[in-house]
């Protein structure tokens, strides 16, 4: 039996969301000042550059998170490797290899509650179910997921047009029912929800930071000839094409 005391109750501490097995939290002031860094974190606060924290409660769902991403867990909690045999080890380690993501993510099981490191990004709940239990994520802002989802890398259409645009030929892709969580540069009230059936979206940049499995995803020439593209001075975009949903960033930092 355990009580957590000035944490969630804190007056300093601001619920910000809260899907599934995860809740997102949120300092509003920095009061570990000193006399020299006081008006940096006044001003920080001002601005919306909070630390933020992801509270995971396991005996909604076990956790499966980026590898060393726990800062502390209280409880009926124990961490696996989640890896249940040499065959999968090394698919998680090719996995993980190709996506830029950690290899070996830590599974976290039990009834007790587990505790994120912070983070001055902002922190995303989405539902999978959302996304037809289908999502893809750009390399890098996977933090966390409910282990009921499965990890996929996913390969783009075009080989030679990703390794010319300098983006990865894969991500990693989340399958089936769960929520999860990905760290952004800009907050959700600023993401941009773009829903294509049938039709064509074109992002000179990542600022896509999740979008449909369904999509077909390819790195293209901004113009129909190579004159044209050189012209418009864009070169290559990120092209989704088909039916689904794009996630973006308004900016890319």
């Amino acid at each position: 039996m355990y009580k957590i005391h000035n944490f969630t109750d804190n007056d300093d501490i601001k619920v910000l969301d809260q899907k599934g097995a995860f809740t997102v939290l949120e300092f509003q002031r920095d009061l570990s000042v000193t006399s020299e860094t006081a008006i940096t974190a006044y001003y920080s606060a001002q601005m919306n550059v909070k630390k933020r924290q992801l509270l995971c409660d396991l005996s909604k769902s076990s956790v499966t998170t980026q590898a060393g991403a726990m800062q502390w867990m209280v409880g009926n909690a124990n961490a696996t490797t989640g890896v249940k045999s040499v065959g999968d080890f090394f698919t998680k380690t090719i996995r993980g290899s190709v996506t830029g993501e950690s290899a070996i993510k830590p599974e976290y099981k039990g009834t007790g509650e587990l505790v994120l490191e912070p983070t001055y990004k902002y922190l995303v709940l989405l539902d999978a179910e959302e996304w037809e239990g289908n999502v893809v994520l750009e390399d890098g802002l996977f933090l966390a997921c409910e282990s009921t989802l499965k990890h996929k890398a996913v390969m783009r259409s075009n080989v030679s047009s990703a390794m010319l645009g300098g983006e990865g030929l894969f991500n990693l892709s989340l399958q089936g029912k769960g929520v999860f969580c990905i760290e952004s540069y800009c907050p959700q009230e600023e993401l941009i929800i773009v829903e294509l059936e049938d039709d064509v979206l074109k992002i000179d940049g990542n600022m896509a930071i999740a979008w449909s499995g369904s999509l077909n995803f390819t790195v293209e020439r901004s113009g129909k000839s190579l004159i044209g593209s050189a012209a418009s001075g864009e070169g290559l975009v990120n092209v989704y094409r088909g039916t689904g949903k794009v996630l973006m960033c308004p900016v890319i930092k």
